[in-house]
C-alpha cells in the first residue's frame, strides 16, 4: 500500500513520497514560528524598550556588530512596536505555513524575519554556521518555490476553483 492509496512500482511509490516531501519542512517551520510569536507575545520582559531580557536592551547590544546597522536603527526608534510586530509577524507566517493558507506569501515572510535577524542578531556569529537564522532563510526556498500543494488551504482552493471551472463550462455546453 502506497501513499496513493494503492500499491504500485517502485517508481509510483517514490513519486508519491515526493509529493509529501516538504510537509515535515512545513510542520517544523510552522510549529517553530507559531511558537516563537507566542513566546514572544507571552513574554513581558521582550516586549520592554529596555531591561534585561527586553527586545530594546538585545537590539542595543547587537547594534555595532549588525551587518546593517540601520536595520536595528529602524527597530530602535520603537522597540516595544518593533517587538510586536516581531511576534505577530511570526505567528502570521507559523500559522500560514501550518495551514498552507497563501503558503508562499507566508514562506516569503518567514524568509524576510530570517534573513533580517540574520543580518543583524546572528550576523557576528563565527563561524556562520554556529548561527541558525541563515538556515531558516534557507529552509525558506523551497516552500516559497514549491507553496503547499498538499494538505492545505491553498491546495483546498485550487481544487475548489477548478471545480467550478468545470461546471461552469459543462453548464455552458449543455445549455
Amino acid at each position: 500500500m502506497t501513499l496513493t492509496g494503492r500499491g504500485g512500482t517502485a517508481e509510483e511509490r517514490r513519486a508519491a513520497l515526493s509529493r509529501y516531501a516538504l510537509l515535515p519542512l512545513r510542520l517544523f517551520l510552522g510549529i517553530t514560528f507559531v511558537y516563537a510569536g507566542v513566546d514572544k507575545l507571552t513574554d513581558s520582559a521582550f516586549l520592554a524598550a529596555q531591561g534585561q531580557g527586553s527586545l530594546g536592551e538585545l537590539m542595543r547590544s547587537v547594534r555595532d556588530t549588525a551587518a546593517i546597522p540601520g536595520l536595528v536603527d529602524l527597530g530602535l526608534k520603537s522597540p516595544v512596536s518593533f517587538g510586536y510586530a516581531l511576534a505577530l509577524g511570526e505567528l502570521a507566517v507559523g500559522l500560514g505555513t501550518l495551514f498552507g493558507a497563501f503558503a508562499r506569501v507566508a514562506a516569503v515572510g518567514g524568509a524576510l524575519i530570517s534573513l533580517t535577524l540574520w543580518l543583524t542578531v546572528s550576523w557576528p556569529t563565527t563561524p556562520y554556521y554556529y548561527g541558525n537564522d541563515l538556515a531558516y532563510l534557507m529552509a525558506w526556498l523551497p516552500l516559497i518555490l514549491a507553496g503547499a500543494p498538499l494538505l492545505s488551504v491553498d491546495a483546498m482552493w485550487a481544487r475548489g476553483g477548478r471545480g467550478r471551472a468545470r461546471r461552469g463550462r459543462r453548464g455552458r455546453l449543455f445549455s
